[in-house]
């Protein structure tokens, strides 16, 4: 062991150790940079290599902390939910780092705040959209006596409790990374992402709060979102807490048939794509869809089986039968507050031109969907048609029916979406429709999607008859 003090420092976004040579015994998250002639570690490695300082009785300085602690008081003692206490113990008791899986409404934002309360260091709130920027930050000015600041949307300020999006965590966490004790990731499913990932390897924080209602990824990438964030320390699904902390809810699949020319166009563009397929002698599943995306890039014949999938595609996703069944839900539900989700863009604006009904997308500017939403929120219209953009991040506590005329085969979209109808308000009934084609792929997407413990438990009500 060296017998000079070994200093610890922060440089963009990694952790470099001065006064140590090549030889010397050091914490194993080190690795030797011939380059610059010091050991360097990632950023997130910081509380590892301090334990071990500590219990190697290693002589050091730490030059790589540069966060403050508080005294976090929250403004109203607000009585928690069982689970949200039993969440933030077992949180706690993991050394106050780990992911809790709470349903949309179940008050993650609580269990957060509990967290800043619990820790009292300078804190870092990392959320995926500038509308969830905005509401964290007036959440957390109206809990904490504390300054809080903003990094994201036109704002550059630190404060005792910072709000900012992944985005800009990507950007400017290489200078920042020292300056939080506590990370907290909001929708925490999007940190394994390639880029956003830097929020948390980046940042040497020792205590992180993982949230989110949809982990799962479909990636497989759950093992990253543990190593820097920490294991998953508690769950909670939708239907345990339904009724009486969440609004109690039904789903209701209906299924339509294609008219006959529907069914006719369907039927040859489908076997355009399945005929190429076995032509190529592709495979299923994901490895089977990479090569033919492969494949069809290289030929006349490729290009047009992929404009037969997309063709057959559209037509059980966008039959006219679903208009149908759509507009007699909206009759059926014409005083309640009503969410229309498909998967496409094109299908949102028939509905809006048809039933004027407003459409929110991805091409809708910042000030005319907080305008939609708004209006929604106060009742002035009863109704929104999207596409994804509504499926997490925003507040529409009073949502009640949920139809889901297309979407894709992720389990996570279809939750969300569910989520969307879930907050508690008086004895309000949540009901999501599902509406599907009869024997096309689509019932295939439709199973896939539900395969999850959300809606298992829901269909087996169906199948007693208690929706009848």
């Amino acid at each position: 062991m060296a017998e000079n003090k070994f200093k610890l420092k922060f440089e963009s976004g990694t952790l470099i150790l001065e006064g140590a040579s090549e030889n010397d015994v050091v914490p194993k998250a080190f690795v030797w940079d011939a380059r610059t002639k010091y050991f360097r570690a990632p950023a997130y490695k910081y509380r590892e290599i301090i334990i071990d300082f500590i219990r190697t009785k290693t002589d050091y300085e730490d030059a790589a902390k540069n966060y403050s602690d508080f005294d976090f008081k929250q403004k109203f003692n607000l009585t928690p939910r069982p689970y949200q206490t039993e969440s933030i113990e077992r949180w706690k008791e993991n050394k106050r780092c780990g992911v809790v899986v709470l349903p949309t409404g179940a008050g993650k934002t609580h269990v957060a705040t509990m967290a800043i309360e619990m820790c009292g260091r300078q804190t870092l709130v990392v959320v995926p959209t500038i509308d969830l920027m905005n509401q964290w930050y007036d959440l957390l000015l109206s809990t904490f006596n504390a300054e809080i600041g903003l990094i994201g949307g036109g704002f550059f300020e630190v404060g005792a409790i910072t709000v900012t999006t992944y985005a800009s965590a990507f950007r400017h966490q290489e200078r920042l990374g020292n300056q939080f004790g506590l990370i907290i990731f909001d929708e925490c499913h999007h940190l394994p992402s390639e880029g956003y990932k830097y929020a948390a390897e980046f940042a040497i924080a020792p205590f992180r709060l993982g949230l989110s209602a949809t982990p799962d990824r479909d990636d497989v990438a759950d093992a990253l979102l543990e190593e820097i964030v920490g294991k998953f320390v508690y769950r909670l699904e939708a239907q345990e807490i339904a009724g009486e902390y969440l609004a109690d809810y039904v789903v209701e699949r209906i299924e339509v048939d294609l008219s006959d020319e529907e069914r006719a166009a369907y039927k040859r563009e489908r076997q355009i794509y399945t005929d190429f397929k076995r032509r190529k002698n592709l495979p299923y599943g994901q490895e089977g869809w990479r090569m033919f995306l492969i494949h069809s890039a290289k030929s006349e014949d490729g290009r047009r089986a992929m404009k037969a999938y997309r063709n057959q595609k559209k037509i059980a996703l966008g039959t006219e039968s679903k208009i149908r069944v759509l507009q007699d839900l909206l009759i059926r539900h014409r005083h309640d507050k009503t969410l229309i989700f498909t998967a496409e863009n094109q299908m949102v604006y028939q509905i809006s031109n048809d039933y004027l009904i407003p459409a929110i997308t991805h091409e809708t500017n910042v000030k005319e969907r907080k305008f939609w939403l708004d209006a929604f929120n106060k009742g002035d219209v009863l109704a929104l048609a999207t596409s994804k953009v509504l499926n997490e991040g925003v507040n529409i506590p009073d949502a009640s029916v949920a139809i889901i005329l297309s979407g894709s085969g992720s389990s996570r979209e279809h939750i969300q979406r569910l989520g969307r109808i879930l907050r508690k308000k008086g004895d309000k009934q949540a009901i999501l429709y599902e509406v599907v084609a009869r024997n096309t792929t689509e019932e295939y997407t439709s199973q896939k999607r539900s395969d999850v413990r959300q809606f298992q438990d829901v269909k087996q009500r169906f199948k007693r008859g208690l929706f009848e």
